[in-house]
């Protein structure tokens, strides 16, 4: 998701965005362990998504 696309969401949004991010890096994981990766970039694009997110929630909690 794009950074624009992101800030437009509310806080609950971002939050169960992050909860799928998090369900989606933990099966990445499994598939990197049985060598089943087809992309091994998905994990790195994966966290930094999970970080932009805390970033955008922490704007929004200190902008409040």
């Amino acid at each position: 998701m794009k950074i624009e696309d992101l800030r437009d969401l509310s806080v609950d949004e971002l939050k169960a965005r992050i909860e799928e991010l998090h369900i989606e890096l933990f099966n990445l994981r499994f598939q990197k362990a049985k060598n089943l990766l087809d992309r091994p970039d998905r994990l790195r694009l994966a966290k930094r998504e999970i970080a932009r997110i805390n970033t955008i929630i922490k704007e929004k909690e200190l902008n409040a």
